[in-house]
Parts: structure tokens; sequence; C-alpha cells
């Protein structure tokens, strides 16, 4: 696969971005609420709802919106925001805070999902009309999946998909970009394979790929 078409896929555009403070609030999960009263009459299975909504809270590193100095609000490590649509969330790792075109490591403009590592050398992580990020662990376990959608945006290979041969049909116009990748770092170098494909795409993700990413493309189906 020619890395030419890199540029078609995986190089994002700089967004515009209005200014946004946001304070890291580690564990804080806006998008939770307590409807639970205590001391109310509601039947006792609230209970084991509250505590599943306080599981869902701890999952919760940092908020979708806001500019986090690394070290300080956040923690390098493997990150994950999911639930994206539209491309409207947009996550930039920056080596500075100067703000200027020079100062970014690596950035995306996501619809589904997204992994990113942050490394301890970066010094400020950006993220803006994103849904929260979740703390992702190095050998996370999971149930593979035979089939991908071809909009979700980064899987984990052998965690979220399956490796093997998988088929994407009726694309059109060279809008399906798909990707594999050996980390999650989103520089040229993290990027083992990609192409935009018009029609029939077909693509074999290895045991060894740590994810493959897919955008505009019709739905995976695992043949092989």
């Amino acid at each position: 696969m020619g890395m030419g078409k890199i540029a078609l896929g995986a190089v994002v555009g700089v967004v515009v971005i209005a200014a946004v403070s946001a304070n890291a609030d580690d564990g804080k999960d806006t998008s939770a609420s307590a409807a639970h009263r205590p001391g109310s009459k509601q039947d006792k299975g609230a209970g084991k709802e509250a505590g599943g909504r306080a599981a869902a809270k701890k999952k919760a590193a940092f908020d979708g919106d806001g500019e986090f100095q690394v070290g300080s609000d956040i923690k390098p490590g493997t990150y994950r925001t999911t639930g994206n649509t539209d491309g409207m969330c947009y996550w930039e790792r920056a080596k500075d805070a100067s703000g200027e075109m020079d100062s970014i490591l690596a950035n995306d403009n996501v619809s589904g999902t997204s992994y990113v590592t942050v490394k301890a050398g970066d010094k400020l992580f950006k993220s803006h009309g994103c849904a929260d990020w979740e703390a992702v662990a190095v050998k996370a376990k999971g149930s593979p999946a035979s089939a991908m959608d071809g909009d979700g945006g980064m899987f984990k290979v052998g965690t979220d998909i399956a490796p093997g041969t998988y088929k994407s049909a009726g694309n059109s116009d060279d809008s399906c970009y798909w990707e594999r990748d050996k980390d999650a770092e989103h520089g040229l170098d993290s990027i083992i394979a990609n192409n935009n494909v018009k029609g029939t795409a077909v693509v074999t993700v290895g045991a060894g790929d740590a994810y493959f990413k897919t955008t505009g493309c019709g739905n995976w189906k695992k043949t092989a």
C-alpha cells in the first residue's frame, strides 16, 4: 500500500477552536447523573444501579473538553474516547502550550472511537467536542469481534476485533480510509500500512498489529 495516500486519510486539518478552559478532575464523569434520592422508597435494586454509575464514574479519566498538562492534570498512558459522531471530536498532543502549528505532535478528528497514547515527553493534551476519555490497561481483555463499523474509528486488535482478513464493500469516491497501526501515538511511523479505497476493500489485520483504523468505509466482515 503506497504511503503517498496518507495525506488523504491520516493527516488532519488543524481545527481552529475557541478558547476552552477546563480543570482536570480525575474520576469525574459529568454525563453521569444521580437520579436516586437516598431514603426514598425506590426498589432496592437502585443501589446496584447507583453502584454501576459509580463504576462508570471511576472509568472516566478526564473530560472530553479541555486542555490538560501532562504530568500534573493527566498521567502519561493510553486513553480511549468512544461514541463520537460526525468527526466533531478533535484531540491534539502538543510539545508545548504556545498554540503554534509546530507545537503539534499528533492530532485527529474522530468519528466513533479513538485510542491515543500520551507520552511522558508531551506537555499538553487538548480535547474538544469529545466524549470523556478513559484510561486503557496495557493488557486490556475483551471479546474480539469478527465485524466492525466502517466508520467506527479505531479498534484494538485482540481486544475489540480479532486478527484476520476483512472485507468492506460498496465504497465510493475514495472516501473509505483504513489504517493498520503498531501503536496509538498517531505519528507517521505508527502506520504499518494504509489506503484510500473506492469499491471493495480487503485487508488482513495481523495478530501483531496493535490497532486498526477505519473511516468512511462500508462495514467490515471477517472472511478468513
